[in-house]
């Protein structure tokens, strides 16, 4: 395994320099995590102060994602051509535009432009963010620092439920504007402060940029003789001939700026390339399809259901959201490497369908009651919390784990950036539609139907998501090589 350090039997130790950019990277991820976390609480001032009804709160929400899936289908080919740190640096100046307008917000027009401002960036980021810190990673630490951006979003969730708190003792008006206006502020520091991280080593080889890429997996290895063997896997894997030892090569007839790619992912896949997107388009589909955002966007008036009624216990018992889900996936990052994939997968969507379940019996008892049954409130919380803890500890940080490692080289970027446009899509569509479905088949009758989802992406993950864990990226190509070309044989035979 090229990414293993040859010598002895300890497992290679984290790279520290390789650590801090990917923790840089994520920043970009706070970012967006806390847009979602203090929409969550603004909303309710926001209705309030510009009069508006359900539907405008659900497009408000739902215009964010929606402006994702758009920057996330640009952000492939720009990461080819710019890089993947300057994309970083669009990501953020466009966020940082988005907040100034949101913060701002006479009138619910330029509210919803700033939404759409921020909504693109956040599509640059997701895609970006995962994919450089999977591009620098050795083998035996991508999962931890692929996962990172994830980690973050968590962070950001909890600050901006934390905001909402704080914020919302403060005269309407001013309180629900601050609390969007200030992620302007670590918007404008990121944009200058990734200028000082290193390009993707992966990157500058696919332009023929060799002795800039070699120099760069000296840094983000343990030793030299694991940087070589890495620099040989994504030589070869890029084309390049292995005895060549220029500084820089011409990449003649080869494509290093993402020509042809969406023909060779969508329009003539070879069979490993077939099984790839599945997968990858699969675990971002479930990601979301599953209910996680209507629980952290919809948090105080899922709980207000249950039988809450003050502001303050709303935003106090969101808080415990946020707090489970950070704790989670902190412990998520450490077991990556060591459990695997796969298993915590498994492991987390099961135990989704059992909390889903729980949730979606007692608010139905809660609603039943008027709100009056302590019991069916406690349940309510519990398995809310429970929700969000066993989403946390696999689905949440595996999906952009898993789907920044599985596309070949070549097609890497704008493989993940149509998996960033299926998240947001789905993101999209629960946010904006999750009021009216409660008005539909109610709230608990939303979470029965979350949990059916959830049975089915267990089975899904269960048939179709090979392990991952400890292969380098190259190797990971070739898994769905062999399995691509077992299904070609199967038919040929057939």
């Amino acid at each position: 395994m090229a990414d293993q350090i040859i010598s002895g039997e300890k497992p290679a130790r984290v790279n520290r320099f390789a650590l801090q950019c990917a923790i840089v990277a994520s920043i970009v991820s706070i970012i967006f995590g806390y847009d979602t976390g203090v929409m969550s609480g603004a909303m309710v001032f926001i209705e309030e102060d510009l009069k508006t009804n359900d539907v405008q709160i659900e497009v408000l929400t739902g215009i964010l994602n929606l402006c994702a899936l758009v920057g996330s289908l640009l952000a492939g080919r720009t990461s080819d051509i710019i890089g993947r740190r300057y994309t970083i640096v669009l990501a953020s100046i466009l966020f940082m535009l988005g907040s100034i307008m949101m913060g701002w917000g006479p009138n619910y027009p330029v509210l919803l432009s700033g939404r759409c401002t921020a909504g693109l960036g956040v599509g640059f980021a997701l895609m970006v963010a995962p994919v450089y810190s999977a591009e620098i990673a050795t083998a035996s630490h991508r999962g931890l620092l692929a996962s990172l951006p994830h980690l973050c979003i968590s962070i950001g969730i909890l600050l901006g439920y934390l905001v909402n708190y704080f914020f919302s003792k403060l005269p309407m008006h001013i309180g629900w504007r601050l609390m969007l206006g200030i992620a302007a502020v670590p918007s404008l520091v990121l944009a200058f402060g990734i200028l000082k991280m290193p390009e993707s080593p992966r990157w500058l080889i696919m332009q023929g940029r060799l002795k800039e890429g070699k120099e760069i997996l000296g840094l983000v290895s343990n030793s030299p003789e694991e940087a070589e063997l890495r620099f040989q896997d994504i030589k070869s894997a890029a084309g390049i001939d292995p005895k060549c030892v220029d500084d820089v090569v011409k990449m003649e007839g080869k494509k290093t700026h993402g020509e042809g790619v969406w023909k060779e992912l969508i329009l003539r896949p070879t069979p490993a390339v077939r099984r790839v997107l599945l997968t990858a388009l699969g675990i971002h589909f479930f990601q979301h399809a599953t209910g996680i955002e209507a629980v952290l966007l919809y948090g105080p008036r899922i709980f207000k259901k249950a039988g809450i009624t003050t502001k303050d216990k709303l935003f106090l018992v969101t808080i415990g959201v946020g707090i489970m889900k950070t704790t989670f996936i902190f412990t998520a990052t450490l077991l990556l490497d060591k459990v695997g994939r796969r298993k915590l997968l498994l492991t987390s969507v099961g135990g989704m369908v059992i909390a889903l379940t729980m949730l979606g019996f007692g608010l139905t008892m809660a609603q039943n009651a008027g709100g009056k049954l302590a019991w069916a409130l406690v349940l309510s919380i519990v398995a809310a919390y429970s929700f969000v803890a066993v989403f946390s500890i696999g689905l949440g940080p595996i999906t952009w784990v898993y789907s920044s490692e599985v596309f070949p080289l070549k097609l890497r970027a704008q493989g993940a950036s149509l998996g960033v446009a299926v998240n947001r899509v789905m993101n999209a569509t629960v946010s904006m539609s999750f009021l009216s479905l409660t008005s539909a088949i109610t709230t608990g009758g939303a979470f029965f139907m979350f949990a059916g989802v959830a049975a089915v992406a267990w089975n899904f993950f269960f048939f179709l998501l090979p392990e991952t864990k400890g292969k380098s990226l190259e190797e990971i190509e070739a898994l769905f090589q062999r399995d691509g070309d077992k299904v070609r044989g199967e038919n040929s035979a057939a």
